[in-house]
């Protein structure tokens, strides 16, 4: 079921609920973060080299595809659950990202708002994310797993970036504001909006990230815009 978006502090946000599928590793998620942890300042995405093992906790590039070509101005993000990979990858388009995270099996498809993918059941519909004109754009598919007191550094896209939170509560500080979603809830900024994403509540945050940018062009950069501290962590 999806709920009417709504505009908050210029970040667009939705509140979507999750249908049920296959196992519920974001539930786990719930559970208390443990207290007195050092915190997490300054995170990026960043590519973990294959072999090697993934940090507990950070922000991890999972998936990317490359050359996507859009006639429309603004996309938006599928997301479904699948309960294999098998199943996920049958019903993959040609540019789409099949990952494997908390517990299930995701795929991410990019398109018009109703150009839904068939099968699997359908966890959220992420946008508009209004694209910066390119040639050609690459989409990159992070996951995410932070404590409360845990932050992003400060830094800007020259593409659109989306969210879905699993579990948890995250807080955007951009120049227009703060603002907050849950699990079950969807963010989407502009290209080139300097922003700092801050981990609230009492809960371990778990979320995917998706980027769609110039395909000649870095994922992200650093940003010297200062933030206010409007998410009060």
């Amino acid at each position: 079921m999806i709920r009417t978006p709504f505009v908050l502090n210029g970040v667009l946000v939705l509140s979507l609920t999750a249908f049920p599928a296959g196992t519920t590793g974001e539930l786990l998620a719930q559970a208390p973060a443990t207290t007195g942890h050092e915190h997490l300042p300054e995170v990026a995405c960043v590519d973990v080299p294959q072999g090697e093992k993934r940090p507990e906790f950070g922000c991890f590039n999972v998936g990317t595809v490359k050359g996507l070509q859009f006639p429309q101005a603004a996309v938006y993000w599928h997301l479904r659950a699948f309960g294999s990979r098998q199943a996920a990858e049958a019903a993959r388009s040609a540019t789409g990202l099949v990952v494997e995270e908390d517990g299930r099996v995701w795929l991410s498809e990019f398109g018009a708002r109703d150009a839904a993918p068939r099968g699997g059941d359908a966890v959220a519909v992420i946008g508009p994310l209004e694209l910066a004109p390119a040639k050609s754009y690459s989409a990159v598919l992070s996951y995410a797993v932070m404590r409360p007191g845990d932050s992003s550094r400060v830094h800007t896209h020259p593409g659109p970036e989306g969210w879905y939170v699993l579990a948890g509560e995250q807080c955007l500080e951009t120049p227009a504001g703060a603002s907050k979603a849950g699990a079950g809830h969807t963010m989407a900024v502009p290209p080139n909006v300097p922003m700092e994403l801050n981990v609230t509540g009492t809960t371990i945050r778990r979320a995917f990230a998706l980027v769609i940018h110039d395909s000649t062009q870095q994922r992200g950069v650093a940003s010297d815009w200062k933030p206010a501290g409007k998410c009060g962590r």
